[in-house]
């Protein structure tokens, strides 16, 4: 009897010994792919070559603040004429006019709130006609003035249709117009700014965080569907940029400027179909996706932006 038990405790002491040592190697291979991933990635940055030679042209939302601008700054510094697209046609020829100064390329604007009837995608279409495009980048977006809960939102209706047309709306239908070209040239990139809000729930920004994961889904499906034909689509998380979408005045190591931002971001394009674009936000993303409970951080965004929600509220009850 005892011998069995003895056989028994061995045999299930062995299994133990091989499952531990076999998971210990899983782990092990994957981090250790994940530090090659990662070394490609963010040192040797070899991946596609983000310019003129995609398209003469690159397409860019929401071009005359913050992210946007950089892109469309960045692709002209490339040799790329670009076309800015954003609500205020002022701000556009600010942009569009320091563009040609400063780097000696054509530029078009065109003025659209995206927040409107779709009748402005005939607009759009109309100027994007002849254009060789080789690069769109989806970036316009909106969000709440301060975190808070769905049903106190100020005029919820209508944030739910802009928030909508602006965010998700505008990514499918921008999609649809330039993606035709690009598949009859067999090249092209499609960069859709997302957000680290669509990586997982985000109480308060609720609708933010719901749109933003759909701009990441699409972004990864529409990548599946079109890449063996020879067209890139990235979808971008950051976390936190200096810029006035995101109140940040300064940037700092973890909050870059929207140009720092951009420069890293390119670097990752034909290297990961999601990215965070900047290693300090790669390693912000990792935590909170691999290490941490989905629960957890859940709480954590809910408590900062209770947090955030309670300032502002009184704030404004001081003003």
């Amino acid at each position: 009897m005892t011998t069995t038990l003895e056989n028994a405790f061995i045999s299930a002491a062995s299994s133990l010994y091989w499952l531990g040592a076999l998971t210990a190697a899983w782990l092990s291979l994957r981090a250790c792919c994940m530090l090659a991933t990662g070394f490609r990635v963010w040192v040797l940055r070899n991946g596609l070559r983000v310019g003129s030679q995609l398209g003469k042209w690159a397409v860019v939302t929401g071009a005359t603040d913050g992210i946007g601008k950089a892109y469309a700054e960045e692709f002209a510094r490339r040799g790329m004429c670009v076309v800015l697209i954003s609500r205020s046609q002022e701000k556009l020829d600010q942009v569009s006019n320091e563009i040609k100064e400063k780097f000696h390329v054509d530029t078009k604007t065109i003025a659209v709130d995206f927040g409107e009837k779709e009748d402005i995608y005939k607009i759009i279409e109309s100027v994007l006609a002849d254009l060789e495009i080789g690069v769109l980048v989806n970036n316009v977006g909106i969000s709440y003035g301060y975190p808070e809960y769905f049903l106190d939102i100020p005029d919820l209706d209508n944030m739910i249709s802009n928030i909508i047309k602006i965010n998700v709306t505008s990514v499918c239908k921008m999609t649809q117009l330039v993606l035709p070209g690009m598949v009859k040239r067999s090249k092209g990139v499609i960069l859709n700014i997302s957000s680290a809000s669509g990586m997982y729930p985000v109480p308060l920004l609720t609708l933010y965080s719901a749109t933003k994961a759909f701009v990441d889904f699409f972004s990864r499906a529409l990548h599946a569907e079109y890449k063996s034909r020879g067209i890139t689509v990235q979808s971008v998380l950051p976390f936190y940029v200096a810029t006035k979408l995101s109140k940040i005045r300064r940037p700092t190591l973890d909050k870059p400027s929207p140009e720092t931002y951009v420069r890293s971001a390119l670097g990752t394009v034909g290297l990961q179909e999601q990215t965070n674009g900047y290693l300090p936000h790669a390693v912000l993303g990792w935590l909170t996706t691999c290490l941490m409970p989905v629960k957890l951080v859940m709480k954590q965004s809910m408590n900062m932006n209770k947090s955030i929600r309670a300032r502002y509220l009184k704030k404004q009850k001081e003003n």
